[in-house]
């Protein structure tokens, strides 16, 4: 197995254990209805983790993803409930705000050469400022619009209720394995967390790229924040707080290298629906503290950074292997 597929077969095994363990314990976990649950409830951290993905696979870092949720969130219900503004229209503007937003950090990025993680974290602060200027108070938004989002569900025999959410989910999740293995967007985003320089030597267009990955994060971010406020029918400034830890964690968890250049959406998928599993086991049980969930993600979290690391290490012990051989070779060809 090649060394950059094992994270990714990692994250499967243990979902699939932990999968099979759950459903050993509760029968439910066999049921359409765990399986809608777990979608619908990891929709608003699993659509921005597919953008965060393409961030960290270009070699950067976003953490102003939770934050973004929030604005949008306050922004369509201040913009629907106050001045009128239909929803379809409202979504329209965030979209392009939030788009710009992102656009405008990979600017700041690229061209000034500031660390990615300096100015997400100053982009944290900003769009979460400006949710809590423009409301402090969670706002409901009762407009016929949302009522009929809500009632868009599928019910399985047992029923499982599969919501706009969930179905908004997984179109992002298919998206992203699209953009990432069958576009070129997608490989240029692949050789700049590989080696930016050497791509730039290729004809990449590095800084475009790199604009573009924070735009479509940010995007994302937004267009979860929609899916979220759809789903609550409401805006509120102190949501998805710490969201953008969890969104990174999904990210690392599912197989992708902090270094960047090997990663997969699939494997970000399944780090999302991780934690949920545990979360919906833990609840089931009703002895254990659902504060538990975060000391096992936190395991796993040291589990694969020290896989990572050990990946790095065997990949470069073997690049200083290869490169007297190649020596050799050219030094026979000269001769």
């Amino acid at each position: 197995m090649k060394s950059r597929f094992f994270p990714l077969f990692v994250t499967f095994a243990i979902f699939t254990a932990l999968y099979i363990f759950c459903y050993t314990q509760y029968s439910s976990f066999g049921s359409m209805r765990v399986v809608c649950n777990l979608l619908r409830n990891n929709a608003h951290l699993g659509i921005p983790a597919v953008g965060v993905t393409f961030v960290i696979l270009s070699g950067g870092i976003d953490l102003s993803v939770g934050s973004v949720i929030a604005f949008t969130g306050v922004f369509c219900a201040l913009m629907i409930e106050r001045q009128g503004v239909h929803p379809l229209a409202a979504f329209a503007m965030v979209l392009a705000i939030g788009t710009t937003f992102g656009a405008t950090m990979g600017a700041i990025i690229h061209y000034f050469k500031i660390p990615a993680f300096i100015v997400t974290l100053s982009g944290m602060f900003l769009a979460r400022g400006m949710a809590y200027v423009l409301t402090t108070d969670s706002i409901s938004i009762r407009h016929p619009f949302y009522l009929k989002v809500s009632e868009l569900v599928y019910v399985f025999p047992d029923k499982g209720r599969f919501t706009f959410a969930a179905g908004a989910f997984l179109v992002v999740v298919i998206l992203g394995i699209f953009v990432a293995h069958f576009t070129r967007y997608g490989r240029n985003v692949y050789a700049i967390g590989g080696n930016d320089t050497g791509a730039l030597m290729l004809g990449v267009p590095v800084g475009r790229t790199i604009i573009t990955t924070y735009a479509l994060s940010s995007f994302l971010a937004t267009f979860a924040g929609i899916v979220l406020s759809l789903s609550k029918r409401s805006g509120d400034s102190t949501i998805a707080l710490g969201a953008e830890m969890d969104v990174i964690a999904a990210v690392v968890i599912g197989g992708t290298l902090l270094t960047g250049g090997v990663g997969y959406v699939i494997g970000t998928f399944i780090g999302v629906l991780l934690p949920g599993v545990i979360h919906t086991y833990l609840t089931l049980d009703g002895s254990l503290s659902p504060w538990w969930i975060k000391i096992i993600i936190g395991v796993l979290l040291f589990g694969f950074i020290g896989l990572q690391k050990l990946l790095s290490s065997q990949t470069s012990v073997l690049d200083m292997i290869r490169l007297p051989q190649v020596a050799r070779g050219s030094a026979s060809s000269g001769d």
